[in-house]
């Protein structure tokens, strides 16, 4: 009996945490929103996390669309070809990587190496006391570092998905035509027949939430890192796993409202 109201306290406490954990990431979310309304907007820092979060993460996510898109013209085919439905292979690669793969794939990418920058940064200014120099100079320190940072990210990722779709089809291409022994004409003919406007939009929203998710992860743990190196690397680690769990999560709760709607 013991052990068993022991594992029932043990359970009760994780949930508890959680819930309060939610509980301040809603407020800090709210809080890092009702800032965008209000002067002052510090262009200069939201001009450079545009470049570190956008342009800079540029190859990482193209490398990843040109595989997957090649690796999946693969997949289909060998499936499609047991039911002599390989001219599918096209029209499920653009559709694929467009609604699904394009946005969770290069917003996994971005939370692997953007929400770990964030983090350690922030976390390392926080433990060398420049927060509170921040503070002390009348610098709101949500304004000046966590707001631009999630405006940057929510902008550049969705750019960032839809270039990764392009390189993705790309990818597709290349291994259709060199590969599969599609004709080039009849591949892009095929792609351009059943992709739909709302499939490249759709992904496009993804890549928002994404975004938004990705920087907020990494400036909330930044901002709750502890002291000393190993405080650091704790809040770095946290901020990747949790924005990488809350995009799958997400994705999911974005897909079922698209197929819903």
């Amino acid at each position: 009996m013991t052990w068993a109201l022991h594992l029932l306290a043990m359970i009760g406490r994780s949930v508890l945490g959680m819930l309060a954990t939610v509980g301040r990431v809603a407020i800090f979310a709210g809080h890092t929103i009702s800032h965008l309304f209000r002067p002052p907007f510090y262009a200069r820092e939201f001009g450079h996390a545009l470049i570190q979060i956008g342009w800079l993460s540029l190859p990482v996510v193209g490398m990843t669309a040109l595989f997957t898109g090649g690796a999946l013209a693969l997949q289909i085919y060998a499936g499609g070809s047991r039911f002599n439905a390989e001219t599918v292979v096209p029209s499920i690669v653009a559709i694929g990587l467009t609604r699904e793969l394009g946005p969770v794939l290069g917003g996994l990418m971005v939370a692997a190496r953007v929400a770990s920058s964030i983090a350690a940064e922030i976390g390392t200014m926080k433990v060398t006391e420049q927060i509170d120099a921040l503070t002390t100079l009348s610098t709101n320190p949500m304004k000046y570092l966590t707001l631009p940072r999630v405006l940057a990210a929510t902008l550049a990722v969705p750019v960032l998905v839809g270039v990764g779709d392009v390189i993705g089809i790309m990818g597709g291409f290349l291994v259709g035509v060199g590969r599969l022994d599609f004709g080039a004409a009849t591949y892009l003919h095929n792609t351009m027949d059943f992709l739909e406007t709302w499939d490249v939009v759709s992904g496009l929203i993804k890549g928002a939430a994404f975004g938004f998710i990705v920087a907020l992860m990494g400036c909330y743990y930044g901002m709750h890192s502890g002291r000393g190196a190993q405080g650091v690397g704790r809040a770095t680690k946290a901020a990747v796993v949790a924005a990488s769990v809350l995009i799958l999560a997400s994705n999911y709760l974005l897909t079922e409202l698209f197929f819903s709607a």
